[in-house]
């Protein structure tokens, strides 16, 4: 291995050492970004390099994946047997596309992760159930079930109510605290039909059994 290194020529060796290392790099970014693993160093540099626009392009993320795609496309085209000139242009453009691709793929990730994220605040005048008793005049801290953004959840909350509200109690929110827990209140159950409705009809021979 040492020996087929040596024998390269040294354009060759630079576009090799590229992308061995790029692709080293980019496979730790790239395991650490898809499995929620600790890349805070990883995060603050990107936060230091970007614009703080939605679209970030030249990120630290971004530039592993171009000096990754940069030495492979090189090597590629040394293997075809293309002029040097030729070579760095194909490994450019090569570079910023996936520049480009990997931009627009963590933009898309973080628009999916924003929409995901809870907004307490769109709990408010939602009805819901009572998990876990609620201590009154915000005595205990209990848990809801309600249904917030579309999913049914089950969020911790507390009462202004001088009465505890035991679990099964239909109550409706009427606040959120700064730190995300739920005021809620009772509410009336919604309205049931009533028992004459819910009786069966007599049939024409009963009704005149009944006469």
């Amino acid at each position: 291995m040492t020996e087929w290194f040596s024998n390269l020529e040294f354009f060759t060796k630079v576009y090799w050492l590229i992308a061995i290392i790029g692709s080293l790099i980019f496979s730790v970014v790239m395991l650490l970004a898809f499995t929620g693993g600790d890349a805070d160093d990883i995060d603050e540099v990107d936060s230091d390099i970007d614009s703080g626009a939605g679209f970030q392009f030249i990120t630290f993320k971004n530039l592993i994946g171009f000096f990754t795609i940069f030495g492979w496309s090189g090597i590629a085209s040394i293997d075809a047997g293309l002029s040097k000139p030729v070579i760095i242009i194909i490994s450019l453009l090569s570079g910023l596309l996936m520049m480009t691709i990997m931009a627009a793929l963590f933009y898309f990730i973080s628009k999916l992760t924003d929409s995901g994220t809870l907004n307490y605040t769109n709990a408010i005048d939602a009805v819901g159930e009572v998990y876990l008793t609620i201590g009154a005049d915000r005595s205990r801290m209990g848990k809801v079930n309600v249904s917030v953004q579309g999913t049914m959840r089950e969020l911790d909350a507390l009462t202004d109510s001088l009465t505890e509200l035991k679990s099964g109690t239909i109550i409706k929110v009427v606040d959120v605290t700064s730190n995300g827990i739920l005021i809620v209140d009772h509410t009336r159950k919604p309205i049931e039909p009533s028992k004459a409705n819910k009786e069966p009809l007599l049939s024409n021979n009963a009704q005149k059994k009944l006469l």
